[in-house]
């Protein structure tokens, strides 16, 4: 018999509300994919097979989940991702968030292309976030964006390296929002799609205004909506970023530098020799190459390359505090989620993130407990096993 569902708890709770909740293309635009979406299926596969081995009779009366990333002290290891567009998900979705990670002590990454600005997100308190930038063409507003940020109290960067080109996201061209659409299919699109999501329209289409990107106001002024930004930032993209840039960032950025989009062990260690404090081994969600390796099956290959001359994070298929403990057994010192809070969010604003992050925390606390450790640097390797072999090729 089915429950009642009245009080959303995992990640795939929310994501449910969320998709009532959002205009379809809002809701593909964050639930999507590239191409035919196995990536994205694989990133959460591949985090349950992996088998948590319980063990019993030891003492786990003081069980503590605490510890650091990028120097910044967690109240458990994960760290809320950069999200693009998230203020259209909720009324100012990044104050939102950020609100949320500082009542739970987690990190908090703020994305180049937010709705709200670094400005406006650094009002929310003294507590430093983290800021996630591209490589773009002007090099000059990437200095301007890193000094904005200096000033703000910003000292880790999150640097993603994964959009050398956009991938190709067909859930995008289905409902439009990459364009292409006319007539009928374009108010469905649309003025239709609004007008069935009416909290959403009132909530964030009238008093969640302005849907601009706020770091990016100076550098468009003209732009007045999310797609003018949009089309800006595709130009923007360098697909002639070498690991040489990043050497020239890291000779201009004071602070950590995270690398964000690592999916090989060599990749990884040419970000260390560049410059990089961590490295987050990622597929961007599955949003870019279809088909690659889930980043969970990655993990530990790059792990025992770096052998701890950097910090390691993980995302991509992380919905529970249990994958907290799966990553953390094969490797890394911590994870990020993005999809989880942009789905809690929109489906219960600052309230669903801060619910799914108390979630987390306690499944975490059950999953060390269970294994018969009481803190995360007793989670080790033997803690777990693979149900079966991992999509990658021999």
């Amino acid at each position: 018999m089915p429950t009642m569902n009245l009080v959303p708890v995992t990640a795939d709770d929310y994501r449910r509300i969320a998709e009532r909740k959002l205009p379809r293309f809002l809701f593909d635009y964050v639930d999507g994919g590239a191409f035919q979406e196995v990536t994205l299926d694989r990133n959460r596969a591949d985090f349950e097979a992996i088998l948590p081995r319980q063990r019993v009779m030891r003492d786990v009366s003081g069980v503590d989940t605490s510890g650091t990333l990028a120097d910044t002290p967690a109240t458990m290891p994960v760290a809320l991702a950069p999200v693009g567009m998230g203020g259209m998900l909720a009324r100012r979705a990044e104050v939102q968030a950020k609100h949320a990670a500082d009542t739970a002590g987690v990190p908090f990454t703020l994305s180049t292309v937010s709705i709200c600005s670094m400005e406006e997100v650094a009002a929310v308190s003294d507590k430093p976030f983290w800021f996630q930038l591209y490589m773009l063409r002007d090099r000059a507003i990437v200095a301007e964006l890193l000094d904005r940020a200096w000033g703000l109290g910003v000292r880790t960067l999150v640097f993603t390296v994964d959009l050398a080109v956009v991938g190709e996201r067909y859930r995008d061209v289905r409902n439009g929002i990459a364009g292409g659409v006319a007539g009928w299919s374009k108010l469905r699109a649309g003025p239709l799609s609004y007008a069935a999501h009416p909290g959403w329209v009132l909530d964030v289409g009238i008093k969640g205004k302005p849907h601009t990107f706020g770091n990016l106001a100076t550098y468009v002024p003209a732009a007045t909506d999310p797609t003018q930004y949009r089309e800006w930032v595709g130009h923007q993209f360098d697909p002639s970023v070498t690991w040489k840039d990043i050497e020239w960032l890291r000779g201009i950025w004071k602070g950590k530098l995270m690398i964000k989009g690592v999916l090989s062990s060599e990749d990884a260690r040419s970000a260390v020799s560049a410059g990089a404090d961590s490295i987050v081994v990622s597929n961007h969600g599955g949003r870019q190459l279809d088909g690659v390796a889930s980043s969970i099956s990655v993990l530990p290959d790059v792990a025992e390359a770096l052998s701890g001359s950097a910090e390691i994070l993980v995302d991509g298929g992380v919905r529970s505090g249990l994958d907290l403990f799966r990553a953390r057994a094969l490797g890394a010192d911590g994870a990020m989620i993005g999809r989880p809070w942009a789905y809690a969010v929109a489906a219960r604003g600052e309230a669903g993130i801060t619910g799914l992050l108390a979630a987390f925390k306690r499944e975490l606390e059950v999953a060390l407990a269970l294994c018969g450790v009481t803190c995360l640097t007793e989670v080790t390797r033997d803690l777990v096993s693979r149900r079966q072999v991992f999509h990658v090729l021999d």
